[in-house]
């Protein structure tokens, strides 16, 4: 007998980061973020900043964040 739950599973797609991880943001991701933090929390943009250093870029970072903590 077949252990079929009728459920169909998702797959979930993980990003992968764009960039290698650097140590400070470039001046380009610096005034992207804030123009970014008129519209959004301080837990939300501590995330980008975070994956932007891990190599992520910005509508990557973004994307994640607002999965993660919301806007």
């Amino acid at each position: 007998m077949a252990y079929n739950t009728g459920m169909i599973k998702k797959k979930t797609t993980t990003m992968k980061p764009s960039f290698k991880p650097k140590k400070v943001l470039s001046v380009r991701q610096k005034e992207l973020m804030k123009t970014h933090s008129k519209h959004h929390t301080k837990k939300h943009l501590n995330l980008m900043n975070k994956l932007m250093l891990k190599g992520f870029c910005f509508e990557q970072s973004h994307e994640l964040a607002k999965k993660e903590v919301g806007k």
